[in-house]
């Protein structure tokens, strides 16, 4: 009896309780990105139960009359929500937004998201990773800006050889030049050959507002380079909250940096604006690399209503910095190290001048990049944005032209005592007065002295004297790009113009005559004896719109004009489980060539015919969400890409290379996903095969001066497999983790032509053996393992394991002339571990501001290890070189760790370190 009224009373209560209830529902979105999140778990505080967020985002829950709603995803702060409400309500609480875990202020994706590509979880079907500026703020310190992506799976991101700015970044064993890399939906990879320098855009980790890399062939819309992948950097814009911050930062070898930005927020009048300067300096881990950057953004926008607005930015990051640009041998990094050890510091570049820090390798840029985005919401089912854009480079890298007395200006018998090169007894030659030096091929020493010239002293030329001189590569960039999205119920569909011009400006300027009277130009046809005793500063002008050809032109002088011209359009059909999408594009590019020195004005070849040349892509892909933990996905695709301008006017002429033809890649790839409240991971292989890629090398007979070979059917494949995973066990642990195994090879014989100098072909049928041969200059396998455990109440401590193995030298594969050939030289794998401690303590009233501290360390251990390989040496190969900066080797050369020291190589860095204090208001 006391057993049935029991049962009773308890299912009364339990009826209560049911017939109390109501439900919540809305949808969680990222805070930087502002892009649902799939799998966030949300649960009533006091249950057991609870559920997942679909595949857009949105939730809804059954809940009692009242409580607090706990709404939690791995790597993002958890949200407590109070609810109330009415038996039987229905409760919609919007859009919720969760913010990454860090001791940073919330930051807002910039208008216009349209553009930008950013891939959406357990829809978009690529296989993406992304990085918050939540990380990059925490964890980057003074690393450079890429490496914060070596845990992402089949990236390889080097410093090279160590300069700021000077890295470089691989995805999937594809060079930089072959991966997309787009700013708020802009390109910037250079139109006429693809290249990124980092060092142009050295601000960007101070103004990211999260950094999204897309392996593969991407989710963009536009026909741009994405062969390896794509990397999307989203910057803050002026939507912003209101707030600032201040920030200091100290590291190893003297770093300093200061950053300051303060954002309005949208005020009443809808305007809004975000500023942010910073100045950063040091002397560089790599002796003689001193470098100094600034940075500035500024970004401002107006809603003119719900259905208009539109947001302007301009930032840029003029820089200088000394570079360790002639490459090393192992055995004289040794020679300069102890014990036997190298001396990865070694620098063979630099020296004092006039008693300071002086590099003949010095690189300065100044590459603003400003844009106006328009977004109109025509309905709630079509919309139209809109970016216009344009960048102004202005800048060069310097290096030595000429000699002294015939001796390179890297020799050691133009060394001091310490072994820095000895830029004042250069000046004392080029100055007219006779210097003593070690004689090259005997005991004892040698004097020399320089002939003058009857009229102008004193004469440096490309041959005799040493001189510093510029290249010059600036340029004017303009584009724009339109998308119009429109709705129709499950499908939705996209379709724009995508346009570009490009004028590259490669001219030379003299730096420094080093103690000479004048310089003398011979290679202008014009005007083939030319003296001049102008000289320019090799830093960045703060005006980026100055006349790149005013100043006195030496050596070369010519222009490269590219425009673009594309149209794309996307189908998209989307359930609650399937995401199929068909995407189509189609571009013209044009190239013309101008040059002032290798042709006579009124040469007609001085201005070649412009070139055309039609490209354009075609990608299907799916999507599939098998319940709310299980995800698959499945994406091909097909590109036919136009070659680089250097491959239509190769040598350096205005003669058009009939025989290039589009780059061929294809590619496949096959995707898993599992996401939980407490783990996530992702599994993907993939497939790309890469054919007709342009490929030549330099003659080196002397009967055909200036002659070179170009390869037809050269083919490279790249497949592998990768995986990633989070895993947050409890509240205040989270572990990451990766691993990716590729297999980066050519494929087949190739075979090519032999040209003149004035590109024309003089024999046929030189053949490259390259079956098997491994892509090099990129790890093809890695791995890391890392945590940030919260261990007290906003005092983190994180750790991290990065491992590489399967790095292959850099190689041309033009090279391989030789069948049955040692392939490829493999390099030691390496081990590096990282860790940082972060606290963040509040101020100021209510709590609300706070100060930052952050301590990184990396490479704790002091590991050394060969970051990449300028040859290909193996230990029998038989090498020699009369240059004592790299050595003299015999048919036996020496081992260093596995590898012939007789290799010019790039090694890591050691322990570094960097503190920062950053005040939140």
């Amino acid at each position: 009896m006391k057993k049935t009224a029991f049962n009773v009373f308890f299912f009364f209560l339990f009826s209560l309780t049911v017939l109390g209830q109501g439900k919540l529902k809305g949808i969680v979105v990222d805070s930087e990105l502002n892009q649902p999140l799939i799998g966030v778990n949300l649960a009533v505080q006091g249950s057991t139960g609870g559920v997942l967020t679909d595949v857009d985002g949105k939730f809804e829950i059954s809940v009692p009359s009242s409580g607090k709603l706990s709404i939690s995803f791995i790597g993002y702060q958890t949200k407590v929500l109070s609810f109330s409400v009415s038996k039987g309500e229905v409760q919609e609480l919007g859009k919720i937004v969760l913010t990454v875990e860090s001791n940073k202020l919330d930051e807002v994706v910039i208008k216009g998201s349209a553009l930008f590509d950013i891939a959406k979880d357990r829809s978009t079907p690529v296989a993406v990773s992304t990085v918050s500026a939540a990380v990059i703020q925490q964890k980057l310190g003074n690393k450079e800006f890429v490496e914060i992506l070596n845990n992402t799976p089949s990236v390889y991101a080097s410093r090279g050889g160590g300069g700021f700015g000077d890295s470089r970044v691989t995805v999937r064993g594809f060079g930089q030049e072959n991966i997309a890399i787009m700013i708020n939906g802009m390109p910037v990879n250079d139109m006429e050959n693809g290249r990124v320098f980092w060092s142009n855009w050295a601000g960007l980790s101070d103004v990211a507002s999260a950094m999204q890399v897309q392996r593969g062939l991407g989710s963009s819309r536009l026909a741009i380079s994405s062969v390896g992948g794509t990397i999307n950097i989203v910057t803050k814009s002026s939507q912003r909250k209101e707030g600032g911050f201040v920030q200091s930062m100290v590291g190893n070898d003297d770093y300093r940096k200061f950053l300051a930005t303060y954002s309005t927020g949208k005020m009443k009048n809808g305007f809004s604006a975000s500023v942010l300067l910073s100045n950063t300096e040091g002397d560089g881990y790599v002796d003689g690399t001193k470098f100094s950057a600034q940075n500035y953004f500024l970004a401002m926008g107006y809603e003119f209503n719900k259905k208009h607005n539109i947001e302007f930015t301009f930032t840029g990051a003029p820089q200088w910095h000394h570079q360790r640009g002639t490459g090393i041998t192992i055995q004289r990094y040794i020679q300069k190290g102890e014990g036997g050890e190298p001396n990865v510091r070694w620098n063979d570049d630099w020296g004092y001048y006039k008693g300071e820090e002086f590099n003949i390798r010095r690189n300065f840029y100044h590459k603003p990049v400003m844009s106006l985005n328009w977004e109109w919401e025509i309905n709630d089912k079509t919309r139209v944005n809109t970016l216009a854009y344009g960048s102004w480079g202005r800048g060069g890298g310097s290096g030595a032209f000429g000699n002294v007395g015939g001796i390179t200006y890297t020799s050691d018998r133009l060394r001091d005592a310490q072994g820095l090169i000895n830029y004042d007894l250069i000046s004392q030659y080029n100055s007219g007065n006779a210097i003593t030096v070690p004689n090259a091929t005997f005991t004892g020493n040698v004097t020399l002295s320089r002939p003058q010239d009857p009229t102008y002293g004193n004469v440096n030329t490309s041959s005799s004297g040493l001189s510093m001189i510029s290249g010059i590569n600036s340029h004017n960039w303009y584009g724009a790009i339109m998308n119009v999205n429109r709705k129709f119920n499950k499908i939705t569909v996209d379709a724009g113009v995508d346009y570009r011009y490009y004028k590259g400006i490669h001219v030379r300027n003299v730096n420094n005559l080093l103690g000479a009277d004048y310089y003398r130009d011979t290679r202008n046809i014009n005007n083939n004896s030319f003296y001049t005793n102008q000289t320019y500063a090799a830093s960045p002008s703060f005006n980026p719109f100055f006349n790149a050809t005013k100043n006195t032109i030496v050596d070369r002088n010519w222009e490269g004009l590219v425009s673009w011209l594309g149209g794309f359009a996307q189908a998209e059909y989307k359930t609650d489980k399937l995401s199929v999408f068909v995407q189509g594009a189609v571009s013209n590019q044009s190239y013309q060539r101008v040059d002032y020195f290798v042709y006579a004005d009124n040469d007609p070849l001085q201005t070649s015919d412009k070139q055309k040349r039609m490209g354009g892509n075609i990608k299907v892909g799916a999507n599939y969400n098998l319940n709310e933990k299980h995800n698959v996905f499945v994406n091909t695709g097909y590109y036919s890409r136009q070659p680089f301008i250097d491959a239509v006017f190769p040598n350096s002429r205005n003669i058009v290379n009939d025989d290039v033809s589009n780059e061929k890649i294809l590619g496949i790839e096959l995707g898993y996903g599992y996401r939980s409240a407490k783990f996530n991971a992702n599994v993907n292989v993939y497939r790309t095969q890469w054919d007709d890629r342009f490929t030549s090398r330099a003659d080196t007979d002397p009967a055909n001066p200036s002659g070179y070979f170009v390869f037809r059917g050269v083919s490279e494949l790249h497949q592998g497999v990768e995986v990633d995973f989070t895993y947050k066990p409890f509240k205040g642990l989270q572990v990451n983790g990766m691993f990716s195994k590729g297999d980066w090879s050519y494929l087949g014989t190739s075979t090519g032509d032999k040209f003149n100098n004035q590109n024309e072909i003089i024999s046929t049928g030189t053949q490259v053996f390259l079956d098997g041969v491994k892509v090099g200059s990129a790890a093809q396998m890695t791995a890391a393992l890392g945590f940030d455990y919260e261990f007290l109440p906003r005092l983190k401590f994180s750790a991290n394991s990065n491992y590489f193995d399967n790095l292959y030298a850099d190689i041309n594969p033009a090279n391989f002339s030789v069948q049955n050939n040692k392939g490829t030289l493999k390099l030691p794998s390496y081990t590096l571990f990282d860790t940082g401690l972060s606290y963040k303590m509040l101020v100021g009233k209510n709590k609300k501001d706070s100060v930052n501290f952050v301590l990184n360390v990396a490479n704790v251990f002091d590991t050394i290890y060969i970051l990449e390989s300028q040859t290909n040496i193996f230990a029998d190969d038989n090498v020699s070189s009369s240059n004592p900066a790299l050595g003299t080797y015999a048919s036996n050369n020496r081992l260093y760790n596995g590898v012939a020291d007789a290799n010019r190589v790039w090694f890591g860095f050691g322990r570094t370190w960097n503190f920062g204090i950053t005040y939140n208001f």
